[in-house]
C-alpha cells in the first residue's frame, strides 16, 4: 500500500548542526507537502481570485502580488484551507511534532506558500 511519504518527492536539502528541529521538519516534511500539493495549492488560489470579483488576470506582476499575500494573510478562511490541505498530507508523527509548535509551523506554511504562488504568478503572466 502507497504511504503519504510515497508519494513526496524527497528534496536533497542537506542539514548542518546548527540546523533547528524545526528547519528540519519544514526541509523534510513542509516543503515535499508543499510541492505535492502545489497544483491544488494554485487552482485554489486562482478559483478564490475569480469568486473575489477581481479581474486577476488584469492586474500587473506587482499588484497580483500583493494581492496574494494580503488574501492568504488576511483571509482567514482561505489561510485555514491551505494550512489543512497540508496538514492532510502529515504522518501521525508529523502531526505530533505540529502540534509542539502549531503556530510556529503554520507562519512557515503561509510564508512558503506565498512565496510558491508568487513564483507561479511571474511565469504565468
Amino acid at each position: 500500500m502507497i504511504t503519504k511519504l510515497d508519494l513526496r518527492e524527497s528534496l536533497n536539502i542537506t542539514n548542518s548542526e546548527a540546523t533547528t528541529e524545526t528547519e528540519i521538519f519544514q526541509n523534510q516534511t513542509l516543503r515535499p507537502i508543499l510541492k505535492l500539493q502545489n497544483d491544488l495549492y494554485f487552482s485554489l488560489f486562482i478559483n478564490y481570485a475569480l469568486r473575489q470579483k477581481t479581474d486577476f488576470s488584469s492586474l500587473s506582476i506587482s499588484k497580483k502580488q500583493i494581492f496574494i499575500e494580503q488574501s492568504v494573510q488576511k483571509d482567514t478562511v482561505l489561510k485555514n484551507t491551505f494550512i489543512g490541505m497540508t496538514i492532510g498530507m502529515f504522518t501521525l508523527e508529523e502531526l505530533k511534532i505540529y502540534e509542539s509548535e502549531s503556530k510556529v509551523f503554520n507562519k512557515r506554511i503561509i510564508t512558503m506558500l506565498i512565496e510558491r504562488l508568487k513564483s507561479q504568478i511571474e511565469k504565468t503572466k
